[in-house]
């Protein structure tokens, strides 16, 4: 980093903090303002907030790792654009005529109280292994490689740039909330999109172009449809084999992470809730589709360039050790690009940890206060609620902390680490919410059965698999002479632990609509009156009619086009 970078990086915050003080200095005494942007966020500044929101430190860091890892095999998770559509589609009308303020609330209005009890303690817990976490740790990362040499003291440079981007953006996410939140994500997703295109394009010019990539690379690096590694197509071959992402979990399975992310996740949904209405919600998630589907080559195809250019050695060489592929993205800013230039893309590398950090912050404050909060304190004040918002996110961030040194336990792969993790929690939730508006005979007893099964299986499986790996050589339990017996190889505790885990967020999903329809079938239908306007079933007339009356032509064309755009995409990276 040199004189001009300092200077790109400092107007670039300048930008930032300045645009977060003009909304700091709006007036947000009312909840509806500081966790909804008072409902009036435009279409343009929703899907701005939901790629920047969704492109985090994971992505710069964990996406292009896994790029250089396995070339295109996670492109599946960047190709779920589509789940965007039945946001914007299938779901959004629902939640804009309930009101709600976040997903728990929605549940409780379709369901019963307790299932948002449930759901906001499981999210509250879910963004610090899936969001916080990774986001503190992705920090840790670009500090420790973009600076080798410790910048203060005896601190090492991975918990100064973890703890340090927490700070700033706890700064402006905590006074300004949501409307900040959504604003300062409209300048971060322009730094992160033509930082990324630079760097991609720098990448490509040093290798010597697409062709050469594909040559280094190899067409199984470019390959989105991976065969089976066995031969025999039987059940174990399947749930056990070696390969990490086959492309049957990725075509069948993977979906239902997707649509729990992009259509239940109060981290994602909360933006299309700061809408004034349906037809700019719905905008919205067509405009994020749109930009969903850019990650493909803005940090995916530089991890590709990062391997291609370690195959040759020099600088790179240290990616292709084991679980070093982390340091691609960072790696490629540092040592690529020019002076000045290089101050952007580590703005870009920056936007993209504040952005996501800001995002899970005010969520978490939103779920805790309106959730939590107000339901035991109903009496609350305006003022008091919001207070309390700001209050709620510093103990999540010491949660995050403490959880950092266990993911390099999940995988050698941030984005990996992510994925693996959300398909044990996703299941159950993605089932209640699909099931609750396209079945007005599923009952609240139908979905607790759901969603407490659903979520003692999956952390038990989390449960396995840490301990699997850690009574394996060089594992923190390897001298635990029970554990070790417990988990051995051939155990029923071990090959729970070791079947793939898109397989196995498919049989959870199985599981749980066993259960939440079987429960519902034995039990009595939910009054009519409660599921009123909730399902497709209970619509009135009047619903109908508004919701016909949101979208015209143009949607229909721009959905298309996203959806040609994915096909496109899947009939190109074949290998």
């Amino acid at each position: 980093m040199v004189f001009w970078d300092w200077i790109v990086i400092g107007l670039y915050f300048s930008t930032l903090l300045g645009m977060a003080w003009w909304v700091i200095s709006q007036r947000q005494d009312s909840s509806a303002d500081y966790f909804l942007a008072g409902r009036n966020v435009g279409w343009f500044a929703v899907g701005c907030s939901l790629f920047a929101s969704n492109i985090g430190s994971e992505h710069l860091v964990g996406l292009a790792g896994t790029g250089a890892n396995d070339g295109v095999a996670m492109a599946h998770y960047e190709l779920h654009a589509w789940c965007l559509l039945i946001l914007g589609w299938v779901l959004v009308p629902f939640y804009a005529r309930s009101l709600v303020f976040t997903m728990p609330e929605f549940l409780e209005r379709r369901y019963t109280p307790a299932a948002r009890w449930f759901l906001s303690l499981v999210s509250l817990i879910s963004y610090v292994f899936t969001k916080i976490a990774v986001s503190l740790f992705a920090a840790g990362i670009v500090f420790q490689t973009l600076f080798p040499e410790p910048l203060l003291g005896n601190l090492s440079n991975f918990w100064l740039g973890a703890i340090g981007v927490v700070v700033v953006t706890g700064i402006y996410t905590v006074l300004g909330g949501l409307r900040a939140v959504v604003y300062t994500d409209m300048i971060q997703a322009g730094v992160l999109i033509v930082g990324s295109i630079m760097l991609t394009a720098y990448g490509l010019n040093a290798l010597g172009g697409w062709g050469e990539l594909y040559n280094i690379c190899g067409s199984d690096m470019f390959n989105l449809w991976k065969p089976l590694t066995t031969q025999e197509f039987t059940l174990a071959n399947v749930l056990w084999t070696e390969q990490k992402f086959p492309w049957l979990g990725m075509l069948f399975c993977a979906p239902v992470v997707g649509l729990w992310y992009w259509c239940t996740d109060q981290y994602i949904v909360q933006r299309t809730l700061a809408a004034p209405n349906q037809t700019q919600a719905r905008r919205g998630t067509i405009f994020g589709a749109y930009l969903k589907l850019l990650p493909v080559f803005l940090f995916i195809v530089p991890g590709m360039i990062a391997y291609a250019l370690a195959k040759s050695g020099g600088v790179y060489a240290g990616l292709l050790e084991p679980g070093a592929s982390n340091q691609a993205y960072p790696m490629l800013v540092r040592n690529l690009l020019p002076a000045g230039l290089r101050g952007l893309v580590v703005g870009a590398l920056l936007a993209a940890l504040m952005s996501s950090l800001a995002s899970v912050f005010n969520s978490c404050s939103t779920l805790f206060t309106i959730d939590i909060y107000k339901k035991m304190y109903p009496k609350a004040t305006e003022h008091t609620l919001v207070w309390v918002g700001r209050i709620a996110t510093s103990i999540m961030v010491m949660f995050g902390l403490i959880w950092i040194p266990l993911i390099t336990m999940m995988s050698d792969t941030l984005y990996e680490y992510l994925q693996s993790v959300q398909a044990y929690i996703a299941p159950p939730i993605a089932a209640v919410f699909f099931f609750g508006v396209f079945s007005r005979r599923v009952n609240a007893k139908g979905c607790m059965t759901g969603l407490i099964a659903g979520f003692v299986i999956g952390m038990f499986r989390l449960g396995c698999e840490i301990c699997t790996k850690s009574t394996q050589p060089g594992g923190l339990l390897e001298n635990n002479a029970f554990l070790s017996r417990l988990f051995a190889d051939g155990t029923f505790l071990n090959g729970l632990a070791t079947i793939n885990f898109l397989y196995f967020s498919m049989m959870l999903f199985t599981i749980c609509v066993i259960f939440i329809t079987g429960v519902s079938l034995l039990t009595g239908a939910p009054a009519p009156a409660k599921i009123q306007g909730l399902t497709f079933a209970t619509l009135s007339a009047e619903d109908r009619r508004i919701t016909r009356a949101s979208w015209n032509k143009w949607d229909v064309i721009h959905t298309s086009t996203v959806i040609l755009l994915i096909l496109i995409a899947y009939l190109y990276f074949r290998g």
